[in-house]
């Protein structure tokens, strides 16, 4: 006899999912077991909110769907930030979750439906088992397609009824048709070309959503014919590096040439990308005067900066504009030639500074400029939410937009750093995991550091220690704020390591860096903890920017 939980399990192992990340409890002990026992891999998290983390790493590295099992109950409850961060990142995740029983609700059951539904979280909930593997099936059909978590709900009345044979007719009702990547309409399409032939300073700026529509090679052909500059948002970091044209990450995070010329742009094609106050600047970049195209699958203009909005896939699209502007006769803009000089001066490490590190704290620059001579080449780097953000972003490459996981930012949060990592280094374990997180947000989220030295095959965590909350610090005690609610004693973030089982060194100058010389030199295996303490009070560019604070 199948159970429902068993035949659920084996219909997400048959539609291809390869990974779970989870704790279980009595609402999804059983269901996990026949995880497992499908060869679906699975990954126990400390937290439930670092399972759905992980899960959501997992789908960005490797563009697999994940799957997050929690119990029902608290054990939903405590993946809400997580599961918001993953809704708004457009992450393909299916939770699988325990639930109240079909009878009645006990009186530690919630109404989790309501609760998933309010994050923007599609929700199954399994009440027939004739068609349980079938809505299990279509959960991870949508999810892939829609890029985006579903919530399977196990009615705990119903974990164990027995699953009649699966009929096609049943299973064909509850698989929706593949997705359509959608073209734009052909007046939006001629609206731009009108845009780009008057253009003398064109610019393509890629956001995750072109990552994902695999549109790099058309956009590069696009903006090669065009003459055209490139950019992407931090969530597309490295999706041109190949060109010599690229101008690196747009908003906060550009280094001052970059900058310059992103302000200078006539005509900005913004392809996939939501158009947030960071990517922005806060209304910084572009420049006032441009004309602002936005390509996107919403439904509507994300930002009130956009002139033009053309709803379509990234990718379509751009094969589209890109057939159009030889018929079009749209002429070749020479703003390569003129900006070939202000491009050769190089991004951030190029840009000097003066060191303000003291005997016993190092300058985060020093730090992070050093770090990016030594990290490995296959590396993906994970950064939590903080002040510090702005180091890794300014010196650190990475070798694709899969190579960078960016927890938090889409809900603004800190805390998910480790539980990324740990997804991050599931993913992809062919690379390096090089986690960047501040103090606080170390110490949020600290149970998932076990769970990273239990499972990463390489990684090397940087604590960013500036015993505090930096950002609200920088930006909220010249408002008046209690400085003792942003300020911390010093933690011995290489002891705690030490005990958990990591390697782990405590870095005050540069030559305390040999430590990861030495762990490279054996072979960069396990978890390195470099427990780093940063002078106070450098500010990041992007912070000082939007403080009006000199640089």
């Amino acid at each position: 006899m199948t159970t429902l939980a068993a035949g659920v399990a084996q219909a997400l192992a048959d539609s291809g999912i390869r990974h779970a990340f989870g704790v279980v409890g009595g609402g999804n002990i059983l269901a996990t077991a026949a995880l497992t026992a499908h060869g679906v891999h699975y990954t126990a998290a400390r937290h439930e909110g670092g399972a759905m983390a992980m899960a959501d790493a997992y789908y960005r590295v490797s563009g697999e769907v994940a799957v997050c099992t929690t119990t029902h109950g608290p054990g939903l409850a405590n993946i809400a930030t997580p599961l918001a961060e993953a809704v708004k990142n457009r992450s393909a995740v299916v939770l699988l979750c325990g639930d109240a029983p079909v009878a009645g609700r006990r009186p530690h059951d919630i109404d989790q439906s309501a609760f998933a539904a309010s994050l923007g979280v599609a929700v199954v909930r399994l009440t027939d088992p004739a068609t349980a593997r079938a809505q299990a099936a279509a959960a991870v059909r949508r999810a892939a397609d829609e890029q985006c978590p579903v919530a399977l709900f196990l009615p705990g009345d119903l974990l164990a009824a027995p699953l009649p044979e699966p009929e096609p007719a049943a299973l064909a009702a509850h698989l929706p048709a593949a997705s359509l990547r959608p073209a734009a309409e052909p007046d939006a399409v001629h609206a731009v070309i009108d845009a780009l032939a008057g253009a003398r300073r064109p610019l393509l700026l890629a956001g995750l959503g072109a990552w994902r529509a695999q549109a790099g090679k058309i956009l590069t052909e696009l903006g090669d014919r065009l003459g055209a500059l490139y950019a992407t948002t931090v969530m597309a970091n490295g999706l041109f590096d190949d060109t010599p044209w690229s101008l690196g990450v747009c908003g906060g995070f550009a280094s001052p040439p970059s900058a310059g010329l992103i302000e200078q742009a006539d005509v900005v094609v913004v392809f996939g990308a939501r158009l947030d106050t960071f990517t922005l600047h806060g209304g910084r970049l572009p420049g006032p005067h441009a004309t602002v195209v936005q390509v996107d699958t919403a439904d509507a203009p994300t930002s009130d900066r956009v002139d033009l909005w053309v709803r379509g896939d990234a990718a379509m699209v751009a094969a589209q504009l890109l057939d159009c502007v030889d018929r079009a006769k749209v002429p070749v803009s020479g703003w390569r030639e003129e900006a070939a000089a202000e491009i050769a001066a190089g991004g951030w490490p190029a840009q000097p500074y003066e060191d303000a590190g003291t005997a016993d704290r190092i300058d985060p620059r020093t730090l992070t400029s050093a770090l990016a001579r030594l990290l490995p080449d296959d590396r993906t780097v994970i950064t939590d939410g903080g002040h510090f953000i702005g180091w890794p972003a300014m010196y650190w490459s990475v070798p694709d937009p899969a190579g960078l996981v960016f927890t938090g930012a889409s809900f603004q949060t800190i805390g998910l750093g480790f539980a990324g990592a740990v997804g991050a280094a599931v993913g992809r374990p062919d690379r390096t995991a090089v986690l960047a997180v501040g103090d606080g947000g170390a110490l949020m989220g600290l149970p998932e550091l076990d769970t990273l030295i239990r499972t990463a095959r390489s990684a090397l965590v940087v604590v960013y220690d500036d015993a505090s909350y930096g950002f609200e610090e920088h930006m909220y005690l010249p408002q008046g704020a209690d400085p003792r609610t942003t300020g911390f004693a010093d933690t011995d973030f290489a002891g705690v390591a030490r005990a958990l089982g990591a390697e782990a060194a405590t870095v005050r100058v540069p030559a305390d860096l040999d430590a990861v010389r030495a762990w490279l030199g054996a072979g960069g295996r396990g978890t390195l903890v470099l427990d780093c303490k940063i002078v106070t009070e450098v500010i990041a560019p992007y912070l000082a920017d939007l403080l009006g604070v000199p640089r």
